[in-house]
């Protein structure tokens, strides 16, 4: 009777130092030298555990911004943060993930760079930099409902970043969204006046709520690291509010 009290009580103790079933167990595929900003973390009592992998991930939920009170601060990344950047907290997605953007709310669009970690609040899944809050149009608001896409994932390579594609979305039909308009006339009017430089430019009819806007858009590439180097190059020298469209 004791020999049976005694397993009975040691298969207890066995079953009590497993890991609990909600936590998740990821085989990294990386070297033994792990990153800090790729292990598990706590944050106020709650515990993270970032992605080994970007691939495929898709996600509908609440996007914030951060600006002023943080712009110069040391990001989880080890960069410094800047609010003008095109940039991003996550809580578990890969450091270095681009990922695209839509505000579902009114049909924008954004590549933004993962070099961060939050933000720590239940219904929100992602803080943007104020140029990208303003480039979705989410600065006055504070919030809104978004989608995010990975685009490229970040792999660890002696000690540094590297990115490589992920399959069927790094290569699409990416656009420079230029303007939007109610009145179609000042749409066709963008149109050709940007003919006479770019080769390919479409109007988009988008409706919000009773309004139609019609949006101009320049066809830039249908690779997405050549597109975002020209829209970025675009944005810099022209198209100061324009923003990256993905088809």
């Amino acid at each position: 009777m004791k020999k049976l009290l005694l397993l009975i009580l040691i298969l207890f103790l066995i079953s009590c130092a497993r890991p609990p079933r909600s936590v998740p167990k990821y085989n990294y595929g990386y070297s033994k030298k792990i990153p800090a900003w790729l292990k598990p973390y706590t944050i106020n009592g709650k515990t993270y555990f970032p992605l080994p992998s970007a691939k495929g991930y898709e996600e509908i939920c609440i996007a914030s911004w951060y600006g002023p009170g943080f712009h110069g601060n040391k990001s989880a990344s080890g960069e410094r943060y800047n609010m003008y950047d095109f940039t991003a907290a996550h809580k578990i997605l890969p450091i270095g993930t681009y990922v695209l953007v839509t505000n579902l709310e009114n049909g924008r669009q954004v590549v933004v760079r993962i070099n961060d970690r939050g933000p720590f609040v239940d219904n929100r899944c992602i803080d943007l930099s104020y140029s990208a809050a303003k480039a979705l149009g989410i600065i006055g608001k504070g919030l809104a409902k978004v989608k995010i896409v990975a685009l490229s994932e970040g792999k660890i390579v002696d000690g540094g970043i590297v990115y490589k594609n992920i399959p069927n979305i790094r290569y699409r039909e990416f656009y420079l969204q230029v303007g939007a308009f109610k009145n179609y006339q000042n749409a066709l009017r963008l149109k050709s006046e940007l003919k006479k430089e770019f080769k390919k430019i479409n109007i988009e009819p988008f409706q919000k709520g009773d309004t139609i806007f019609y949006r101009v858009q320049i066809y830039l590439a249908n690779d997405f690291y050549k597109a975002f180097k020209l829209s970025e190059e675009l944005k810099k020298e022209r198209f100061k509010s324009a923003f990256l469209i993905a088809k």
